[in-house]
């Protein structure tokens, strides 16, 4: 009856009756059947339909015809099939619209790269792997994630982190640096022997943070820095001086803040945990670790990377007295004036049992208990993350005990999920992940042959729930955060230390490491917001902002001093064992005044505090290296070239980079009293 359809492009083809039957046909072979003449004769009604609605001559479309076909398969008894048929349709929509998506994306792209993570850059090489990022984050939502999955992240329903590598890598380590160093490595072209002189030493350390972060998408870390060197130092023929040391070290802040990994678009995500080692030569490492931060970069600028943290331990460090009390007064000093280090406490409740083993990534990242062997950092790491939209399940039940119904629901679709990444990552062979495992850098991975499937390995990871904008969620249920209202800290912990219990028990049911993390909300937190918004409409307090606010903290934006700040935050880092920090926002650069510095640590010690930095501006005029408070040009030279960096989650970035919702936050942020 018609010769031409048209196609959603508007394109006329041919009617081809033919794909009306073979699309019948798979829908019911999805539910079981495969009557091919009983499809045929479907396919006959549905030509009929058609023919009775277009007695004008009209041109069907396609869209019309797909109408009309599962109006045939329910008029005749066929409602599996329908069902089907709709939800087949529907995938095919989303592969359409997806690719229509990533084509708006890509043309954003080609203009200036997202922002999205603050320290890609804008070159050419980070323009091509955004857009290949692009192209595979639109092939796992529309090819390889189920249904339930796909559409509880594309709603704003949770978020599954770093999408673009769902099925190709795991995010962050741990290295053992002493265990590279003293047998050697090899990054592809030939080995690389054991150093003979510090310098040597800690030119092979920032090639080893260059290499692995060339084969997975988070942070790399050495969880004991200093001890490492210290041993890999008592190897050598001839004990380095203090100057030779601070030169070498100078060298490595250098290579970190320019050397490129990914195809070039970003330098590594480097983190050293130092403070413990007191022998000599760990002594001397974190000295001139933090002379090197404090002298700063050629021209005196701030370095960005690696970020430093700092382990806080009673006994070792942090009384008069202790072994390296003097380095964690050097410490307090150069916190002061570069933002770095933050501070790690081995001594709060919950990193205690661990003695100094625990480490932290910048950005806030925790992996220690192990259900498979032995309670440590090093080689170790979390293997992906998804975070709940905490707002968004308070405005839809306003209810609290309502809340908790469908916040079990949303906490057991984000275990299947990090389930279903953890059965696809299992199954990449040892040979995919040529520097991580081809080099043993994972734990367990010295079994393994290049063809070998990597599960087994990489169950001593973490997989991680995370969580936006509790106090938004707060205020949607009773009206206020947990830094107004006592009953409302009392909701808060309730709520975290219920989705704490409820990892456990996930990990227990699936024997994997399941742990809760405090997200780090860079691109999520506008994300959701924005989301909310359409659904929701301006609610107070809760949508009229353009971020939700960081996992557990309280608002920026809100007057309170830094000691009950880091009372009521403190109380949820026990819970969240994936990892967490507390933030204190001063003014200005503390300068010289450590001793503000040391009065903000240790309040965070008396406070339970795993993990916490201090944060304020720091504005340098590229011109002539002037450093301080910049309204809009140097008071020096009259230069409006100016870097402005500040913390966004965990690590440093210029403002430059920051995204919308970033920038917005950062204009709300209040100092601490």
């Amino acid at each position: 009856m018609f010769a031409e359809i048209r196609k959603r492009d508007g394109r006329v083809v041919p009617f081809d009756a033919e794909k009306i039957t073979d699309a019948i046909v798979k829908a019911a072979k999805a539910v079981g059947g495969d009557n091919r003449k009983i499809a045929e004769s479907l396919t006959k009604q549905v030509i009929e339909e058609l023919r009775k609605s277009h007695t004008n001559g009209l041109i069907p479309a396609v869209e019309e015809v797909q109408d009309i076909v599962e109006k045939v398969l329910i008029e005749n008894g066929h409602a599996r099939t329908a069902k089907a048929y709709i939800l087949y349709r529907d995938r095919r929509n989303r592969i359409r619209e997806g690719k229509s998506d990533l084509m708006d994306t890509v043309k954003e792209i080609l203009i200036e790269t997202s922002k999205e993570n603050a320290n890609v850059s804008n070159s050419p090489s980070a323009k091509m792997l955004q857009i290949a990022s692009a192209a595979s984050k639109s092939y796992y939502l529309t090819n390889l994630l189920p249904e339930e999955f796909a559409r509880a992240h594309t709603s704003g329903a949770l978020h599954i982190h770093d999408l673009d590598y769902y099925g190709k890598t795991l995010n962050c380590l741990q290295i053992d640096l002493y265990k590279l160093l003293a047998k050697g490595f090899n990054t592809g072209y030939g080995h690389i022997r054991p150093p003979k002189r510090i310098a040597s030493a800690l030119a092979q350390a920032a090639i080893i943070l260059q290499s692995n972060q060339n084969d997975m998408f988070g942070g790399q870390s050495f969880p004991h820095f200093d001890r490492s060197l210290s041993q890999i130092i008592a190897t050598m023929p001839v004990e380095p001086g203090e100057e030779e040391i601070f030169q070498a070290m100078e060298g490595l802040v250098y290579n970190l803040n320019t050397m490129h990994s990914r195809a070039g678009a970003q330098v590594p995500f480097s983190s050293l945990n130092i403070g413990t080692d007191t022998t000599k030569m760990g002594r001397a490492v974190i000295f001139a670790l933090l002379q090197a931060f404090e002298k700063g970069l050629g021209h005196g600028e701030s370095p960005i990377f690696p970020n430093l943290v700092f382990r806080v331990k009673k006994g070792v460090n942090f009384y008069p007295g202790d072994p390296n009390y003097d380095l964690f007064i050097y410490a307090l000093k150069v916190a002061g004036k570069r933002l770095n280090p933050t501070f790690s406490f081995m001594d709060s409740s919950f990193n205690a049992p661990y003695g100094d083993e625990v480490a932290y990534m910048g950005c806030r990242t925790r992996v220690i208990a192990n259900r498979h062997g032995a309670a440590q950092s090093a080689g170790r790491g979390n293997i992906a993350t998804v975070s709940l939209n905490l707002p968004r399940l308070a405005l839809q039940t306003r209810d609290v005990n309502l809340f908790f119904i469908e916040l079990d629901r949303l906490l057991r679709l984000a275990a299947r999920q990090l389930l279903h990444r953890f059965e696809i990552l299992g199954n990449l062979r040892a040979k995919d992940l040529p520097f991580l495992m081809g080099q043993k850098l994972y734990l367990g991975s010295e079994k393994l042959t290049a063809q070998d499937r990597i599960k087994d390995v990489i169950k001593h990871g973490t997989l991680s729930v995370g969580f936006i904008g509790l106090a938004e969620a707060l205020v949607a249920l009773v009206g206020k955060h947990h830094g107004e209202d006592s009953g409302a800290q009392e909701l808060g912990l309730k709520i975290v230390s219920h989705m704490y219990k409820r990892m456990q028990q996930f990990a227990d049911e699936f024997d994997l490491n399941f742990t809760l993390l405090a997200t780090p909300a860079e691109g999520l937190s506008g994300r959701f917001v924005k989301l909310d918004r359409d659904l929701f409409g301006n609610v107070p307090n809760v949508t009229d902002k353009d971020y939700y606010t960081n996992s557990m903290h309280i608002p920026v934006n809100y007057s309170i001093s830094f000691a009950e700040k880091l009372k009521l935050e403190g109380m949820y880092h026990k819970y969240c064992d994936a990892g967490h920090i507390s933030y204190v926002e001063l003014e200005s650069p503390p300068g010289d005044n450590y001793e503000a510095v040391e009065e903000i640590v240790r309040q965070m010690s008396l406070s339970d505090i795993g993990y916490g930095g201090i944060n304020y501006p720091i504005d340098e005029c590229r011109g002539c290296g002037y450093s301080g408070i910049i309204n809009t040009s140097c008071p020096i030279c009259s230069g409006s070239d100016i870097r402005r960096i500040r913390r966004i989650t965990g690590y440093l970035s210029t403002e430059e980079r920051f995204n919308s919702a970033k920038h917005a936050e950062l204009r709300d942020r209040k100092a601490h009293l």
